[in-house]
């Protein structure tokens, strides 16, 4: 069942909570609402699932109007971030309340219900938790219950608000994957918030990044990553290095720091945005840059070396004025960078904003030196 939200507003007094919200989440897919805190995004999950009502504008479900429909008449799923289980029902009872809360006419036979709970703790590998109570779960635990009894009508729609933000880390991940697996299985349309942007771009289909009550792209996860279209969402969407200076003569200059920038004509004030992975470290400048850099700290672990450095006679954007770079461990193990070293950045692909613009252009100087030219990001 597909979901179309079409021109939705909300206000709360004097806060607009949502501006002018229209999208299509498509049936069957897994759509993550992310965003930071007041962007409006558990504000249109409950506006979605009929927990709270627009000023303006239209839901609809597989193209059928549901705006004014009650949310017991609109077959979702709803899971909670803080389980919101009876602490006074055992784990089946809780699976069950669903069931057993359908009209007469609706609801299945005694039999029928057992039958479905003792499917469901089966589903989520607790079969021998069935007459514990909440108290006596662990956090994982609760909220594989939680989904469980979201799914036992078998709804068309499944919506989550933030299911995992109060689980550990490695619970979470452990969540995140069984989720995903549950989906693939079940193949029903979801949505779920988070401001957690790992566990979107890892979790979902397809993302809508959410700002102020609106919305500022939409897009698969590695679109989204590969081509942010706003300065929000490259600040949002995971690390990212800026240097901040003047366009002049094709190049980015702020201080001792300078960056060729070819094919750009316009001058004045611009923004160059490099993720991690789009710059490598050298020893010395090289044609097209001179980004000088003080290594901070080193991070061996992961699957990459992390480099934090530090500018060296200029300034980066943000409050941090940190620059991070991951190197692969052979590359560490050749070089053995370590901390007070000067190294210089050597951006690989960047992404330009000039002036006012909303989007960016993308430099690739691996491309520049065959044939100078930039590509506007449509």
């Amino acid at each position: 069942m597909s979901i179309t939200v079409d021109g939705i507003n909300k206000r709360f007094g004097n806060f607009q909570a949502l501006n002018d919200i229209s999208l299509d989440i498509p049936e069957g897919k897994l759509t993550a609402l992310l965003g930071p805190s007041g962007s409006g995004k558990t504000t249109l999950l409950r506006i979605i699932a009929g927990l709270e009502s627009a000023d303006s504008g239209q839901i609809l479900f597989s193209g059928e109007d549901v705006t004014g429909l009650h949310v017991r008449d609109r077959n979702i799923g709803f899971v909670f971030q803080h389980y919101a289980l009876f602490r006074h029902m055992t784990v089946a009872q809780n699976i069950a309340f669903a069931l057993d809360s359908l009209p007469r006419k609706q609801r299945p036979a005694k039999a029928s219900i057992q039958k479905r709970v003792s499917e469901l703790l089966e589903m989520i590998q607790l079969p021998h938790l069935a007459q514990r109570y909440p108290a006596q779960l662990s956090g994982g635990q609760k909220q594989r219950v939680a989904l469980a009894r979201s799914i036992a009508t078998q709804p068309k729609i499944l919506l989550l608000d933030e299911p995992f933000g109060a689980l550990d880390a490695k619970v979470r991940k452990d969540l995140r994957r069984w989720l995903r697996n549950l989906h693939d299985e079940f193949h029903f349309t979801s949505v779920f918030v988070t401001h957690d942007q790992e566990e979107a771009l890892e979790l979902s289909d397809q993302v809508v990044v959410m700002s102020q009550g609106r919305v500022e792209q939409v897009d698969e996860p590695i679109e989204l990553y590969a081509r942010p279209e706003s300065r929000f969402v490259f600040d949002f969407l995971g690390q990212v290095n800026v240097i901040s200076g003047q366009v002049k003569q094709g190049s980015l200059n702020q201080g001792n720091a300078w960056v060729t920038v070819p094919g750009v004509q316009q001058k004045g004030d611009a923004q160059l945005y490099l993720r991690p992975h789009e710059v490598r470290l050298a020893t010395s400048p090289v044609a097209h840059a001179n980004l000088p850099l003080r290594i901070e700290a080193v991070n061996l672990i992961g699957s990459e070396v992390r480099v934090e450095l530090r500018p060296e006679g200029w300034q980066s954007e943000g409050s941090s004025n940190v620059w991070e770079v991951g190197i692969s461990h052979a590359e560490f193990n050749s070089q053995r960078p370590t901390r007070g070293d000067l190294r210089y950045a050597v951006p690989q692909i960047g992404h330009l904003f000039t002036g006012n613009d909303a989007h960016p252009t993308t430099v690739n100087w691996a491309e520049a030196e065959l044939a100078p030219r930039v590509r506007l990001i449509s």
